[in-house]
């Protein structure tokens, strides 16, 4: 009689455990589901990520690899007015922002000023010049 009685006390135990261990199951699916369905959110913000500094990238390196800064952009227009004839006797401020170059001061010719707005166009990594110069002598 015992054994009958610990038998059934087995038997009530399994059937007990039986709904906790499908629901366990039902919830380890659910896990698994929402575990997939954030690796893919994540990867498609890598991939999102990766191809916005990719385009990032390629805006702001010259072609000899430097990085373009708005410093970068600056100096390499300054160093572009040197020894240009239409530009002697001239006082030009560069000032870049965002890539956007500001042009201020003052130079002796019309033709200079178009000159300097023409090479800080040309400068790699400018988007836009805005030329404030004005013609005349200090």
């Amino acid at each position: 009689m015992k054994a009958a009685a610990s038998l059934v006390v087995t038997f009530v135990g399994l059937l007990t455990l039986a709904p906790v261990h499908m629901s366990a199951g039902a919830f380890s699916q659910t896990v698994v589901d929402k575990t997939k369905q954030g690796a893919e959110k994540t990867k498609d913000a890598v991939v999102k990520g990766a191809k916005v500094a990719v385009d990032k990238t390629k805006d702001g390196l010259s072609k000899s690899g430097d990085v373009m800064t708005d410093a970068w952009i600056t100096t390499r227009i300054h160093e572009r007015f040197v020894g240009q004839d239409l530009l002697k006797g001239s006082s030009i401020d560069v000032d870049t922002s965002k890539h956007v170059v500001t042009l201020t001061g003052f130079v002796t010719r019309w033709a200079g000023r178009s000159r300097a707005g023409n090479i800080a166009s040309r400068t790699e990594g400018v988007h836009r010049v805005v030329n404030r110069l004005t013609v005349g002598s200090k």
